[in-house]
């Protein structure tokens, strides 16, 4: 049970992450870029209204999922036969820095929602931006920081201005998002003062998130320096692994702001930044939300410095990657079942036929994903037009892991539905099968014009999307750290590879046709990649 706790908690987290980063972001984007004081225009106004409605929801999710936290996992995952130590959970510095911000995302949400009725009135936005300032000084209380017996304060601090970086850029990017739809609308209808204003309001938000990224970096240095301590903490643990994976996203993140940069400055581009720009946004939102969520699943992990015992080295971390011819043959599931132990005893010893059906099964999804990928690019040469019916590989690959993932779990193994759904592992992988499933039945309809609606073509991006940031999320049961973190060490690159399909996609399908042809190709080669790594997987 405590294994799904954990899987829970990194989600919940994430989530929080989300919309603390929606809430402190948005008030930062409402004051600094959107500027509630000066002279009100029509565009301006219905703006500054959804990003504090935006502001609202973003403090609401924050306290639902900090008192799921407090109320529920976190007692669940201390739980023993005496039943929930919730009492004494709460009592703990931890438990009562959460009480205090499920107080103030709550009270940030009602402050919100009160300042929509007067938008001027510099007293209502004093009390909001003290809420918002009291909700990052609080996340001291509840980060890595907070455990350390040497650098404590300083790490706190460094770790508010860390997070206060991040929720301005990647709440600030939320929000942009937000007015940007507003902004297409009023140009649609020929709105002279979206003509002027969109541009004016996107080159205030290119200051605040160079202001914002300066503190996501310079603290981050210092944090990243920290808690790994050197170049082995970083190759060689899982935490190291993470910290990589963020810089993965962010660097990404970062590209798709410098196109939106460049654009902003060429004013012989003004068309290009109604077609382009908020394409650029939208996949910038994505890839921030999934770097929130990478984050958050740090707080998992123990600190890559005080992992010493059970540290992998560099060379044992690049033979994970080294290719190897793939494992062909699988023992069969009798004698699989004969030497593993129960499913609901996750310390145990994983038995070399274990190694051997994982690997397989591996090797096996390698197949179908390198052979849709070289579908997928022969499709982006346009020379080769039964190539377009790739995704229906999707399906085979779908069947294929649905019976053989978990071979303990219903339905090859003793244990039931049910009980094999309560594992985080088996529940993820039931999930990714249906990822699969959706990815097969709407990219090929799509492809072959069975399905017209422009909505429909974004449903195969978008499940992408979401199959990397729950890879990223994803994690073993198995005791030897070391052993866990090169098991997963695959997962990462597979992961970041699968939010660039993602998004490549979608830019692909939202930018003009000359435009797409880039991201359409970097989406392809990842899909490529990905079935590469999978053949190349190996677990001893």
């Amino acid at each position: 049970m405590t294994l799904l706790a954990g899987f829970l908690d990194v989600l919940l987290r994430g989530l929080g992450s989300v919309g603390l980063s929606a809430a402190v972001g948005g008030v930062a984007f409402a004051l600094v870029v959107l500027r509630p004081f000066g002279a009100p225009t029509p565009l301006g106004q219905a703006a500054l209204r959804r990003s504090l409605r935006t502001v609202s929801l973003g403090a609401a999710v924050l306290a639902l999922t900090q008192a799921a936290l407090l109320f529920v996992i976190h007692p669940w995952a201390l739980a023993d036969a005496s039943g929930w130590p919730l009492g004494d959970f709460l009592a703990t510095d931890f438990g009562r820095a959460g009480l205090i911000r499920v107080a103030l995302a709550l009270a940030l949400m009602a402050a919100a929602l009160w300042l929509v009725e007067r938008r001027h009135s510099r007293v209502r936005w004093g009390a909001t931006l003290s809420l918002a300032a009291l909700l990052m000084l609080d996340a001291a209380w509840l980060a890595h920081a907070v455990s350390r017996l040497e650098g404590r304060a300083p790490l706190m601090a460094v770790t508010v201005l860390h997070q206060l970086g991040a929720a301005v850029w990647a709440g600030g990017i939320i929000h942009l998002a937000g007015f940007a739809l507003l902004w297409r609308r009023a140009r649609a209808v020929d709105d002279s003062e979206a003509a002027s204003l969109g541009p004016r309001m996107l080159a205030r938000f290119s200051a605040v998130a160079l202001a914002a990224m300066a503190l996501v970096l310079g603290p981050g240095l210092y944090l990243t320096w920290s808690y790994v301590g050197s170049w082995d903490g970083l190759i060689g643990t899982g935490y190291g692994i993470m910290v990589l994976t963020k810089v993965a996203l962010l660097l990404a993140a970062v590209a798709l702001g410098a196109l939106n940069f460049w654009l902003l400055r060429r004013p012989e581009e003004a068309l290009g930044i109604a077609t382009r720009v908020p394409a650029f946004i939208e996949a910038e939102v994505g890839i921030g939300v999934t770097l929130l969520l990478a984050a958050a699943s740090l707080t998992s992990l123990p600190p890559a410095i005080d992992v010493v015992a059970d540290r992998a080295t560099p060379a044992e971390v690049a033979a994970r990657f080294v290719p190897k011819p793939p494992r062909l043959t699988s023992p069969p599931v009798g004698a699989l079942l004969a030497a593993a132990a129960p499913i609901a005893d996750t310390l145990a010893t994983r038995q070399p036929e274990e190694y051997a059906w994982s690997e397989y099964n591996h090797h096996t999804a390698g197949f179908f994903v390198f052979l849709m990928g070289i579908l997928a690019v022969l499709d982006k040469t346009r020379r080769v037009r039964w190539a377009r019916h790739w995704p229906l590989l999707f399906l085979g690959l779908a069947a294929f892991l649905f019976f053989r993932n978990d071979p303990r779990a219903w339905p090859l193994g003793p244990a039931g539905f049910w009980e094999s759904m309560i594992l985080p592992d088996v529940l993820q992988h039931r999930l990714v099968v249906l990822l699969i499933i959706g990815l097969a039945v709407f990219e090929w309809l799509v492809r072959i014009g069975r399905l017209t609606r422009p909505g429909w073509q974004y449903v195969f991006p978008i499940l992408c999307a979401v199959g990397g940031a729950i890879l990223l999320t994803h994690s073993h049961a198995m005791f030897n750290l070391k052993y866990e973190f090169l098991a997963e060490v695959s997962h990462a690159p597979m992961g970041i590879l699968a939010v660039f399909l993602g998004w490549g996609r979608w830019l692909e399908l939202r930018l003009p046709e000359e435009d797409g042809r880039i991201p359409g190709w970097i989406w392809a080669i990842s899909l490529l990649l990905i079935g590469l790594i999978l053949l190349f997987y190996r677990e001893i």
